[in-house]
């Protein structure tokens, strides 16, 4: 059975086909950046499917999203449920032959990003985390790792980044990391225009998509 389009946004490549890659949004929710990130992907040979975690709202301060995210975490099985589902409707539609779907996470997204990986190994292949960290439990998972964070990041100090990357290779899993040097917490946002940082945020892609290419199994 073939499930319908979940609330969300779906970018995919002229020829219609393509691996997957799963965006999970940060915490201003399913906004014009996110969208662009899925139709960039689909230009790049990707189906592209950015899950709505916020049901419809989308926000532009930090404190209306300091809201959303406090609403989110009083009962998030309604946002897992929307990653589960998410990763359902895409599969369906994804060439296989890239060795499980990718995932990329942006700050709040990058937290689930890390708990799919573990929670759904056999569908998740590989990860890219933008300035976000989590205390997934990294045993289960199958995935190799990219990681992106600016050094000047008030909101991911690089002692958890550090703490991160160490538990991924105590895990047994491949991972890179990168980090920024001026970059803040953002920095990959055009629309932050306090925030984005174009030198960084176009490195950080170039090394996404290189990095999504990869053949399964062909780690560096």
């Amino acid at each position: 059975m073939t499930h319908p389009q979940p609330q969300g946004f779906l970018a995919t490549p002229a020829d219609g086909t393509g691996p997957g890659a799963l965006v999970l949004h940060a915490w201003w929710g399913l906004n014009g950046t996110i969208r662009a990130i899925c139709a960039h992907l689909a230009e790049a040979g990707f189906v592209a499917f950015a899950p709505d975690l916020y049901q419809g709202n989308v926000v532009d301060t930090i404190a209306e999203a300091e809201a959303l995210v406090k609403a989110l975490n009083a009962d998030d099985r309604q946002a897992r449920a929307a990653i589960a589902e998410a990763v359902r409707f895409l599969s369906e539609r994804a060439s296989q032959a890239s060795g499980g779907l990718a995932v990329i996470g942006f700050s709040l997204g990058a937290y689930y990003a890390l708990e799919l990986a573990s929670a759904d190994p056999e569908q998740i292949g590989s990860v890219v985390l933008f300035y976000g960290t989590g205390d997934a439990d990294l045993s289960q998972s199958r995935a190799r790792y990219l990681g992106h964070f600016g050094e000047s990041d008030e909101f991911e100090p690089q002692a958890g980044v550090d703490a991160l990357e160490a538990a991924l290779r105590q895990a047994g899993r491949p991972a890179t990391f990168y980090r920024y040097s001026g970059a803040g917490h953002w920095f990959f946002e055009p629309d932050r225009a306090d925030a984005y940082d174009q030198a960084a945020a176009s490195l950080a892609w170039e090394r996404t998509l290189a990095f999504l290419r990869q053949p399964a199994g062909d780690v560096h």
